[in-house]
């Protein structure tokens, strides 16, 4: 219905009622964009002193010598407890009941718990990982089939770097449930090298001539001694194993070295490496 003025009297009506709700409830508006304003500001700054927080944490640590592995691990899980807290004051603030924040999030997580149960076994695996510390930052470890250097372990995941720099993110359950193989924890490796020669080599001649070979290289160590014999008596050969130790940092850098020099020494001394060979006897049938 429009009046004299041909303005629809329904709009007015309503304009009239809004305008007058706002009157009336002014001090809720205000307060309650106070709280938004309040809410956006807790959640910004939480946000920032949670990263401080977190960052703090990691120094700290770092300065203490805490594996660098270990560090991100402890900081990842401060950085999410510490934004939880965070979100459930803001939502306080916008006058959401607390109480029912944390019964609705327990209630989502034992969902969630249900629905990524691997995802779970995975973070339990991790803090195992941490807490009995099967290898550090750095290790060269062959774990879950892969093998890399151990870059950072992560909640759900360790992740690898292999030596062609490829990065490899291996499940924290696939490490904890199979074998793990650390190349770097101890100081000193052996080396196990299989020297094949012909049956017709001197065999006390072949073993002092490997011998000389590896005491020339300074790298290999003394204590323990190598150790050199007749391992197989093999189809086409007979088969010497060399097992020297070196330092960890040395192995292949010494493995490459003594397979050339062995070589070279075998050749130097007429000592005939065979090819795999196979007698054939053939018999003339009347």
């Amino acid at each position: 219905m429009a009046n004299e003025s041909g303005v629809d009297t329904s709009i007015v009506d309503n304009l009239d009622h809004v305008s007058s709700w706002v009157q009336n409830n002014s001090d809720m508006l205000i307060q309650y964009g106070i709280n938004i304003i309040s809410a956006v500001l807790i959640l910004v700054l939480g946000n920032v002193a949670v990263k401080l927080v977190s960052g703090s944490v990691a120094k700290v640590l770092t300065k203490r010598k805490m594996d660098k592995a270990v560090v991100d691990f402890i900081s990842a899980i401060i950085r999410y407890l510490l934004f939880i807290v965070v979100l459930i004051a803001a939502l306080g603030k916008v006058g959401v009941q607390t109480a029912s924040v944390v019964a609705v999030i327990g209630a989502a997580g034992l969902a969630v718990a249900l629905a990524l149960q691997g995802s779970l076994s995975n973070f339990a695996a991790g803090v195992l990982i941490v807490a009995f510390r099967p290898f550090k930052s750095g290790d060269y470890v062959e774990v879950g089939g892969v093998a890399g250097s151990v870059d950072s372990i992560q909640i759900f995941q360790t992740v690898l770097k292999s030596p062609d720099n490829k990065m490899v993110v291996v499940p924290n359950s696939s490490i904890i449930g199979g074998p793990i193989t650390n190349y770097s924890r101890h100081q000193t490796r052996r080396i196990d090298l299989v020297i094949g020669v012909s049956y017709k080599a001197d065999l006390r001649k072949t073993k002092q001539v490997l011998l000389e070979t590896i005491e020339k290289d300074e790298r290999i160590l003394k204590d323990p001694a190598v150790t050199i014999g007749v391992l197989a008596l093999a189809d086409s050969s007979v088969n010497f194993a060399v097992r020297p130790w070196v330092k960890t940092e040395d192995y292949w850098p010494v493995y490459w070295d003594l397979m050339m020099n062995i070589k070279e020494a075998l050749d130097e001394n007429g000592i005939e490496i065979p090819f795999p060979q196979m007698d054939v006897h053939l018999e003339k049938l009347d």
